[in-house]
């Protein structure tokens, strides 16, 4: 995309994983404000990734054509009241990353009639592995729609959804989903130990078959379910882990959990948005 001046409000993980895979993707660290009120963490970023940065928010709003809102859900609304005026004078692109807040809530804060593209990224995205959902607002053109896509793309992959509620959904599936995954190989690692397995085995046996399996599954171009049914030999090891697994209900409980995931998300943002 055309580098235009891009500011961040928070410098957390992600705002920093996201600053990380855009210079290593050779946006130009000049075009790059970023404020917070953690002068610690604003040190590090300036001296690892040699960008602009400040203590006001108020400075980055004043520079920035693209404006990415960072902090925690909880405290975003004082932050965007307070830059309301900037907002309206400047009119830059606004992509949020903040969890739970709509973007009618954000535009109700700017003062209205701002482009606003609301994204839920993962936690994987630190590692240049994310997934992120996007969703923009009416008041967004196409030429930003790929200038949000390719700030979220330098962690990993996007998709756009093409209704707010949708990402709901996602949340559930993949802003969540690295725990469901987490809980799983913590599982298997503790199981591999009552099978006799020492831990380090257990563990290290564990993260590199999720790690393989993902790969593959991304790689491939049959469905996952294909793929199980592939390693699946009749009468084999496999399939009676594998009936076991049904026996217990994983599919419908997975469903389950998901389900309260995403419920729990309309929630936040009902909560937070008020």
């Amino acid at each position: 995309m055309k580098h235009q001046v891009l500011g961040f409000i928070g410098a957390g993980n992600m705002a920093a994983s996201l600053i990380s895979g855009l210079i290593a993707d050779n946006y130009p660290a000049d075009r790059i404000w970023v404020s917070d009120i953690d002068e610690a963490a604003l040190a590090s970023l300036a001296e690892r990734c040699g960008v602009n940065t400040t203590t006001r928010n108020a400075t980055v709003a004043e520079h920035a054509r693209i404006l990415v809102l960072a902090v925690k859900p909880q405290i975003l609304r004082p932050v965007v009241e307070d830059l309301a005026d900037c907002l309206q004078t400047r009119r830059p692109l606004v992509v949020s990353i903040a969890a739970g807040i709509t973007a009618a809530s954000i535009d109700r804060w700017a003062g209205g009639n701002m482009a606003i593209v609301r994204c839920m990224p993962n936690t994987p995205a630190m590692v240049k592995t994310g997934a992120t959902g996007l969703c923009a607002n009416s008041g967004v053109s196409e030429a930003q729609r790929s200038q949000a896509e390719a700030i979220l793309r330098a962690v990993g992959l996007t998709v756009w959804v093409g209704q707010e509620a949708q990402l709901d959904a996602v949340t559930a599936l993949s802003g969540s989903g690295p725990a469901y995954f987490f809980l799983m190989m913590e599982a298997m690692e503790e199981a591999g130990v009552a099978l006799g397995l020492d831990r380090e085995t257990a563990r290290l046996l564990s993260q590199q078959t999720a790690l393989g399996a993902g790969r593959m599954a991304i790689e491939s171009a049959e469905a996952p379910a294909e793929l199980r049914r592939r390693v699946t030999s009749p009468g084999g090891t496999t399939e009676r882990a594998i009936a076991t697994f049904e026996e217990g209900g994983l599919s419908p409980l997975v469903a389950k959990a998901m389900k309260a995931a995403s419920h729990r998300a309309a929630e936040m943002s009902q909560q937070l948005g008020a």
